[in-house]
């Protein structure tokens, strides 16, 4: 049996939604349908983020989805479990978003989405309670204001903490056991010295999960922009003061009774330590057998991580399902090309740092 070290400790910790097929048996057909579907809701956004693509170029025609194309999309896709509804955009700017969630649920879907919380009034606080959402992730990425200021590109962490302050004594208030509120950090050598004060401040806000996300940068561009190349990501260069910065940040995270994790299901440290053990590391994702990407204007793209690296959208690009039903691409030759290469030793050119530059 063939093994997969980067994720196989990790695959009892993720939803039952990415991992209901058989590593082992994949291949560039696929007979189910995704249970997992990202719905970028727009591509608008409020700040201009320096490890964004979106700050620097625009990849598509400007949308926010409209409740009818939301419609068009989710009725694609009859086996969803699990929708997250974000791409590259900020999802409170569309007004339907609460409409959507409750509609979601309503089928029984495990609804999350990211936001960076300068929108998150009161209103907006009492809509996504009363949606039934599951989960609410907030990025942060700093936890000084000249932290947030250099990476987000404005001075608004105060506000994003007098949001979320309000938003989890609404909840209290309201004995609302839903969302699961959690702040993200994109783990970055500018930042995580910041890490543990950043879990003090969850404490402060009333927030009891922290997570470390990995950074993703173009691999195929001479002078990225931005924050947007390998001088600034951890995981090609795990040193002392990033561990230092971690194992401080569990050890108030103890004190204070705090979750604190880090994306693929594991821990900071794991996440941010190559495992150079298997050769072919991309080989152990499963996105492209158990997830959609749908963006704003109905572009199909493998995955969330790939539009962050690499510079060749096109390439992308499976297919639009506001012209063509999902149904009839989702093993056409894109899709099964894409498959193909993902397990061989010249994986698509997106998926050439998963597991090697970032962790999958």
């Amino acid at each position: 049996m063939t093994t997969f070290p980067v994720l196989r400790d990790t695959l009892q910790q993720l939803p039952a939604a990415y991992t209901f097929i058989e590593m082992d048996t994949r291949g560039e057909i696929v007979t189910h349908a995704p249970r997992v579907i990202f719905v970028e809701v727009t591509n608008h956004c409020n700040l201009f983020c320096e490890m964004c693509p979106r700050t620097f170029i625009s990849y598509e025609r400007a949308q926010t989805l409209s409740w009818e194309n939301f419609l068009r999309i989710v009725e694609q896709f009859p086996d969803m479990q699990r929708a997250v509804l974000h791409g590259i955009g900020e999802p409170l700017i569309n007004q339907d978003l609460a409409r959507m969630i409750e509609f979601l649920k309503a089928r029984g879907v495990t609804v999350l989405f990211n936001t960076n919380a300068t929108l998150l009034n009161e209103q907006w606080a009492r809509k996504l309670i009363a949606s039934g959402l599951d989960e609410l992730r907030v990025s942060i990425d700093g936890a000084s204001p000249e932290m947030y200021a250099q990476i987000r590109g404005a001075r608004l962490l105060h506000k994003i903490i007098e949001n979320l302050t309000r938003f989890t004594k609404i909840q209290n208030e309201l004995g609302a056991r839903k969302p699961r509120v959690s702040i993200w950090m994109t783990g970055m050598r500018e930042n995580v010295h910041e890490l543990p004060a950043l879990v003090r401040l969850a404490h402060e806000v009333g927030v009891r999960e922290v997570y470390m996300q990995r950074m993703v940068y173009y691999l195929d561009h001479n002078a990225a922009p931005g924050l947007m190349d390998a001088g600034h990501a951890l995981y090609d260069d795990f040193d002392t003061r990033a561990n230092d910065a971690v194992r401080h940040a569990e050890m108030i995270a103890r004190e204070l009774g705090i979750t604190l994790k880090a994306s693929g299901g594991t821990d900071p440290r794991a996440m941010l330590t190559p495992n150079h053990s298997d050769a072919r590391p991309w080989a152990a994702c499963l996105r492209p057998w158990t997830t959609a990407y749908v963006t704003a204007n109905g572009n199909c793209l493998p995955c969330c991580i790939s539009p962050f690296a690499t510079t060749d959208y096109a390439s992308l690009q499976m297919g639009n399902l506001f012209e063509k039903n999902f149904a009839e691409f989702w093993n056409a030759d894109e899709y099964r090309a894409w498959r193909k290469n993902l397990l061989s030793d010249e994986p698509p050119a997106p998926c050439k740092g998963c597991g090697v530059h970032w962790s999958l």
